[in-house]
């Protein structure tokens, strides 16, 4: 482990130790982002799902920051893509509900908010099916194309503001990797099971848990660019 690790290591722990070591701290927390969770998505995000780059960065290239990467840059966008997936999990987790009991699962709502059972279950597994193949793609393309602009921009917040050339951005994009391995095995091996889980878990335990996740679909979106 190079120098440059233990730091990374020691500020990541020592960023989210106060969570669990004081009570007070972390009870804040869950108030706040119960109260505002839409605020509580942008700063979450923000950093984790960055953080996850960062970590790809550095396997990519064995450093945690390079010229023209852009931390700041990709904290923003991800801070509103952060926003995107609040609002996708509060519509598609009522949506798959109202759907369920509109095709005859008439349990769907109290199954869902319950105890761990098979109709949880069946519903958490719907809810993350739908999610993941109707909104993950076109949030996984944008956020490609955004860290294409970026790059192209010199990864500078002036940069990230100016015009976006979606069109030049679009007709290049590796569509092979983005298909067969973000679209093909991502979604399907990885975030239709990842989200299960996180549906079958009590609310204040999924934020924890989506943070988690917003670390891994930074890093697998950052790897995603290592390929040819």
């Amino acid at each position: 482990m190079k120098r440059s690790d233990l730091i990374f290591v020691c500020c990541v722990v020592l960023f989210f130790l106060p969570f669990f070591v004081f009570p007070a701290v972390y009870s804040a927390y869950t108030t706040f982002n119960g109260e505002h969770g839409m605020i509580m998505s942008f700063f979450k995000f923000a950093v984790l799902a960055t953080l996850g780059e960062v970590i790809g960065l550095r396997i990519k290239t064995g450093k945690y920051n390079t010229p023209g990467f852009g931390i700041l840059p990709r904290a923003i966008v991800w801070g509103v893509l952060g926003l995107t997936i609040k609002l996708a999990f509060v519509i598609f987790s009522s949506g798959t509900v109202s759907f369920l009991t509109y095709m005859g699962m008439e349990n769907a709502g109290e199954a869902i908010k319950g105890g761990f059972t098979v109709d949880k279950l069946f519903v958490a597994f719907c809810i993350s099916i739908f999610m993941n193949s109707i909104y993950a793609p076109v949030m996984m393309t944008l956020h490609k194309i955004t860290d294409t602009h970026i790059l192209s921009t010199g990864g500078t917040i002036k940069g990230l503001f100016t015009p976006i050339d979606f069109r030049g951005i679009i007709t290049n994009l590796n569509w092979d990797v983005q298909w067969n391995f973000v679209f093909k095995k991502t979604i399907p091996f990885f975030w239709y099971p990842a989200h299960t889980i996180t549906f079958l878990l009590p609310e204040d335990f999924q934020v924890l848990f989506a943070a988690a996740l917003g670390i891994a679909l930074g890093t697998i979106l950052a790897l995603a660019s290592m390929k040819k």
